[in-house]
């Protein structure tokens, strides 16, 4: 079988002293895994993490593990190869993608979103509000769409300063006030959307990827 996309570099990792396993999230097929021929000796257009392209996976069974021919277009890391922070934030969205998506299904709009993403952290002046919102729609493409509009016990819009862990959606002042010591306070901030990601991964019986845990012991 043979899918083409257009694409984003998010893993790459040695095989053999020529070949690496990569995975690349593909607008049309998701996250797709497989084999890119030559990328540790190849002197140009070497792949890198970051880049975006067009990709080509191919394999003779829908269970094999496949073989890439990638076209690198852009590499959108360049920018961010100087600050530690913003290049964090880059790596974990990475690391979320490669954990938590199953492989060739699409997540069109979360594609999209990660582009958007890929281009603001470049020169966003609050590069962690990128992402967050970023995360927040990765956690609605995973189930826990979050409602902020109105309170979950009693409809008012406005005093909303708690959110349920359970439902996702806010809480008034009032309604939340006997239960504040177990809701998550608003505004939604990374350790708020981390707790999420932890529940879907003790759901799915696997840890917190390691560079999200990173970035939740730093200030960014």
């Amino acid at each position: 079988m043979k899918l083409e996309s257009d694409g984003i570099l998010i893993s790459i990792k040695p095989f053999d002293e020529k070949n690496a396993i990569a995975h690349i999230f593909s607008r049309e097929h998701g996250v797709l895994c497989g084999m890119l021929r030559g990328a540790l000796t190849v002197k140009t257009n070497r792949p890198l993490v970051g880049q975006v392209g067009n990709v080509s996976w191919n394999a003779r069974l829908d269970s094999a593990l496949g073989v890439f021919h990638w076209e690198s277009e852009k590499n959108l890391s360049a920018p961010l190869l100087t600050d530690a922070a913003r290049l964090s934030l880059m790596n974990s969205a990475f690391d979320l993608i490669g954990t938590m998506l199953p492989e060739r299904e699409a997540y069109i709009k979360l594609y999209d979103d990660t582009l958007h993403l890929l281009y603001a952290l470049a020169d966003a002046p609050c590069p962690t509000d990128e992402y967050l919102n970023w995360e927040i729609g990765l956690l609605r493409e995973l189930g826990y769409a979050l409602d902020l509009s109105r309170c979950s016990g009693c409809g008012r819009t406005d005093d909303l300063i708690y959110l349920s862990p359970k439902t996702g959606r806010a809480v008034c002042a009032s309604c939340g006030a006997p239960y504040a010591a177990k809701l998550y306070q608003l505004p939604i901030s990374l350790n708020t959307t981390r707790f999420f990601l932890e529940k879907i991964c003790d759901d799915m019986g696997i840890n917190l990827p390691p560079f999200r845990v990173m970035i939740a012991h730093k200030k960014i």
